[in-house]
C-alpha cells in the first residue's frame, strides 16, 4: 500500500500531470463560478479533452475538476446570494448576510478554509474506504436509504424558522413541487397544467435560483445600496482562519457527514449541506443568530460539500455506481481512458486509486491558494452600487435557469416560482424547507414504494435502519427543546402585527388552492401513481390548518403573523415593480430572442434605472453578449429564438 502510495504522488508530480491537474483546477473553480453550470456540466465539457490522454494525466485533470467545484461556488453564494451549484444554497443563508454586514471577505476566508480542511478529509477518508467500505456499502439497501431521507426530512424542524407551521407547510411545497411531471415509478403524466414542460420534473437550479436568488436581488436593489450595507470589506482571510480555529470540531464533524451522505448513491449534493446546517443548528448553541450572518453557517455547509466529493467516490471506483451526477460523468470519463471501476480497480492497479486520491487533496489545496489569492478583489463587488451589478446577476441567473433543459419553460418557471420565492421571503415562510422537501421528494417517493415492497415492515429490524432511527429520534428532539424563541410583544409598526393581514389570508389561500390541485390531481390515478401526491398535499393542509385557526383567532404564537412590508421603505420602488421588470425581460426575449432580449434589458437597465450614461450601458450589454456567445461556443448551446428572430438573420454572439 505504501509503495502505491508513493508511486502514485510520484506520477503526480510529473510535469505533464501536475500541470493537467491545474488545468483541471482551474477550469473547475470557473465553472464553480458560474450559477447553474457545476461539476456536472464541466466534465461534460472535459470529456472530449482527455480523449486519448494517459490515463494519470486524464486522471488528474478530471479529478481537479471535480474536487474545486464546490469550493469556487462560495463566491456567487456569499458575496450575491446567488447558489453557485445545488452543494453551496446552504451557504446563502449565512454568508450573504455577512457580505451585507461587511464582512465579506471573512465569510470567503471561513468558507475556503472549511473547503481545504473537508476537501483533504475526504481525500483521507477514501484512502482507507477503499478497502474496508464495500461490505458497508452493500448492506446500504432500499430501507437504510429510506431511513436517511426520512433522518433529513426531520431536520426541516430545525430551519422552519419562527414558526414551525410554516416551516412545515413550506416542506410540503416543496414536496408538491416535487409531485409535478411524470411519476417516477409509472411514468404517468400528472399535473402537467396542459404544457409539455411538466412531463419532467422542475430541474432543482431553477428552484434554488428562484427561493434564493431572486429574492436576494430584488430585496438589495429596493434598498438601493451596495450588497455591504457599510461599504467596506471588513476583517480578510486571517479572522476568517480565527473563526475556522475556534469551530474546528463543528468543521470535522460536518465533513464525516459530507462523507457519509457523498458515498449513498442518489442523495449527495444536493442535500449534504442541508444535512450539515442542520446538524449545525442541532448542536451548538446561539441558534437564533442562524440565518443573520452566523459564520458556523458557513463552515458547516462547506465543510462537508468538498468531503463529500471522497466519498461519492467511494462506491464510483469500489462498484461503478457513480454516487452523484458528476460521478456518473466521471465514470464515463474513467471508462474513456480504459480506467475500468470495481474491486479488480484497487486490488490490480492500486497506484491509479491513490492517484485520484493524491490528486483530490493537491486540488483542494491549489483550489484554495486560488481562491484565496482572488477573495480580496473579488470581495469588492460588495462595495459596488448593487444597481450596477442587478441586471448582470438576473442575465446570470436566467443563463443558468436555461441550462437546466434548455427550453423556454426553463424562464418561465424560474419567473413563476421566483414570484413565489419572494412573497415567501416577505410573509416569514421558509425558503430552505421547500427546497429540502423538493430536493428529497423523488427519494421520498421511491424508497416508500420499495422498501414497503421488499421488506415491508420488517425493514425497522435492520440495524443500520435501527441506528438511522435513533438519529431521526435525536433530531426530532432538538427541533423541539431547542427551538428558536418567538418574537417579542406586537406591534402595529413591527413585522409581527395582526393588523392588516389581507395580503397574508391571500397568500395562504392560493397556497390552500394549490394543495387541493395536486390533491384532486393525485385521485386520478392508481396508488402506485397518486398516492405520493396526495400525501404530499394532504400533509400540506394538516399544516395549513393551525396556522390559519391562529390568524382567524388573530393570535400570533410563534410569528404566524409576518410582513416585512410592514418595515419596508414606502419611497422606494415596490418588490412587484421589480418582478415586474423581470417580466418585461422575459416578453422582450420572447420577442427578439433570449441574447438580443437580456442585452437590450440591461441597456435600457442601466441607463434608466441605474442612470449610467448610454454609452457605457451599451458596452456592458455588449459585454455580456459576448460572454454569453462564448459560452454557447464553449458548451455548444442553441440560444432560444424569438418571433422576430425568425425574419431575420442575427450574426454572432446574437444567435
Amino acid at each position: 500500500m505504501l509503495e502505491a502510495a508513493l508511486s502514485a504522488l510520484s506520477q503526480l508530480s510529473a510535469p505533464e500531470t501536475l500541470l493537467a491537474l491545474v488545468a483541471g483546477v482551474v477550469t473547475g473553480l470557473v465553472v464553480g463560478v458560474l450559477p447553474g453550470l457545476g461539476g456536472t456540466a464541466g466534465l461534460a465539457l472535459l470529456l472530449p479533452f482527455v480523449f486519448g490522454m494517459e490515463p494519470n494525466t486524464a486522471l488528474a485533470m478530471m479529478i481537479g475538476l471535480t474536487a474545486v467545484t464546490t469550493t469556487s461556488d462560495t463566491f456567487p453564494s456569499v458575496l450575491m446570494g446567488i447558489p453557485g451549484t445545488s452543494g453551496s444554497q446552504a451557504t446563502v443563508l449565512d454568508g450573504f448576510p455577512m457580505s451585507k454586514r461587511g464582512e465579506g471577505t471573512r465569510a470567503l476566508s471561513a468558507a475556503f478554509i472549511s473547503s481545504l480542511f473537508g476537501g483533504i478529509f475526504g481525500a483521507f477518508v477514501l484512502s482507507f474506504a477503499v478497502f474496508f467500505a464495500k461490505p458497508i456499502i452493500l448492506k446500504i439497501g432500499f430501507g437504510e436509504q429510506f431511513m436517511l431521507v426520512v433522518l433529513a426530512l426531520s431536520m426541516v424542524g430545525i430551519l422552519t424558522g419562527s414558526n414551525i407551521w410554516k416551516g412545515l407547510g413550506a416542506c410540503s411545497l416543496g414536496l408538491m413541487l416535487g409531485a409535478l411531471g411524470a411519476a417516477p415509478l409509472s411514468g404517468v403524466e400528472r399535473a402537467t397544467l396542459g404544457t409539455e414542460y411538466l412531463l419532467d420534473p422542475l430541474p432543482l437550479v431553477i428552484v434554488g435560483l428562484a427561493m434564493f436568488a431572486t429574492p436576494e436581488i430584488i430585496d438589495l436593489l429596493r434598498r438601493q445600496s451596495t450588497i455591504s450595507e457599510t461599504g467596506k470589506l471588513g476583517a480578510g482571510w486571517l479572522q476568517g482562519f480565527k473563526d475556522w480555529l475556534a469551530n474546528w470540531w463543528l468543521s470535522l464533524r460536518c465533513s464525516f457527514i459530507g462523507c457519509i451522505i457523498g458515498a449513498l448513491p442518489g442523495l449527495g449534493g444536493s442535500v449534504v449541506d442541508w444535512i450539515a446546517y442542520g446538524h449545525a443548528l442541532q448542536t451548538t448553541k446561539n441558534r437564533e443568530s442562524y440565518g443573520t450572518g452566523d459564520v458556523r453557517g458557513v463552515i458547516a455547509p462547506e465543510s462537508a460539500n468538498n468531503a463529500k466529493e471522497g466519498g461519492a467516490l467511494i462506491p464510483t471506483i469500489l462498484l461503478g455506481i457513480p454516487g452523484s451526477g458528476s460521478m456518473a460523468i466521471l465514470l464515463g470519463g474513467l471508462i474513456l481512458i480504459g480506467v475500468e471501476p470495481g474491486t479488480e480497480l484497487v486490488t490490480d492497479q492500486l497506484d491509479l486509486v491513490y492517484l485520484i486520491i493524491w490528486s483530490i487533496a493537491a486540488a483542494n489545496i491549489v483550489g484554495a491558494g486560488i481562491c484565496f489569492a482572488l477573495s480580496p478583489q473579488i470581495a469588492k463587488l460588495t462595495t459596488i452600487r448593487y444597481v450596477l451589478l442587478a441586471p448582470f446577476m438576473f442575465g446570470i441567473i436566467f443563463f443558468a435557469a436555461f441550462q437546466a433543459t434548455r427550453s423556454w419553460g426553463d424562464l418561465v418557471a424560474l419567473f413563476l416560482l421566483s414570484t413565489l420565492g419572494v412573497y415567501m421571503k416577505r410573509f416569514g415562510w421558509s425558503r430552505p424547507a421547500l427546497l429540502i422537501g423538493f430536493v428529497l421528494s423523488a427519494r421520498v417517493e421511491k424508497s416508500v414504494y420499495q422498501t414497503v415492497a421488499l421488506y415491508g415492515a420488517s425493514f425497522l429490524e435492520r440495524p443500520i435502519v435501527m441506528v438511522l432511527l435513533v438519529l431521526t429520534v435525536l433530531s426530532i428532539a432538538a427541533a423541539v427543546f431547542f427551538k428558536q424563541k418567538p418574537p417579542g410583544p406586537m406591534s402595529k409598526e413591527g413585522p409581527f402585527s395582526n393588523q392588516g393581514t389581507k395580503p397574508q389570508w391571500i397568500f395562504l389561500a392560493l397556497l390552500v388552492g394549490g394543495a387541493l390541485f395536486i390533491l384532486q390531481d393525485g385521485m386520478n390515478f392508481n396508488q402506485l401513481t397518486g398516492l405520493f401526491p396526495m400525501v404530499a398535499s394532504i400533509s400540506a393542509l394538516l399544516f395549513f390548518a393551525p396556522l390559519a385557526a391562529a390568524m382567524l383567532l388573530k393570535k400570533a404564537p410563534s410569528g404566524v403573523f409576518f410582513d416585512a412590508e410592514r418595515v419596508a421603505d414606502k419611497s422606494k420602488p415596490s418588490a412587484e415593480f421589480f418582478l415586474g421588470l423581470l417580466a418585461g425581460m422575459l416578453l422582450l426575449a420572447a420577442l427578439v430572442g433570449f441574447v438580443l432580449g437580456i442585452a437590450t434589458f440591461i441597456f435600457l437597465f442601466l441607463w434608466l434605472r441605474a442612470n449610467v450614461a448610454w454609452w457605457k450601458a451599451l458596452l456592458g450589454a455588449g459585454g455580456f453578449v459576448l460572454f454569453l456567445g462564448v459560452l454557447s461556443n464553449q458548451l455548444t448551446l442553441q440560444y432560444p429564438t424569438g418571433l422576430l428572430q425568425s425574419w431575420i438573420t442575427l450574426p454572432w454572439p446574437l444567435q
